[in-house]
């Protein structure tokens, strides 16, 4: 597998993350009576990284953090 298509998945993925997990958390905090809550939060934190897992687990290994991707290239 290309470097490209890697990094590009993980951009995705890092996307994918913030966009959904962020995004429920800010919809939590700022509409309290939407009714997400912690338990949402945490859930759509799981959801997100179990889609990424299976979308690009096989092309990236799904590291989603950057600095975690960064670090295995440094060691």
């Amino acid at each position: 597998m290309s470097l490209s298509r890697r990094v590009g998945a993980e951009f995705i993925g890092t996307f994918w993350l913030v966009f959904v997990g962020c995004g429920s958390a800010v919809l939590a905090a700022g509409f309290s009576r939407l009714g997400i809550g912690f338990t949402g939060v945490a859930l759509a934190f799981g959801l997100t990284l179990l889609t990424m897992a299976y979308a690009i687990g096989r092309i990236s290994g799904c590291h989603i953090n950057p600095a975690v991707s960064f670090g295995l290239w440094a060691g």
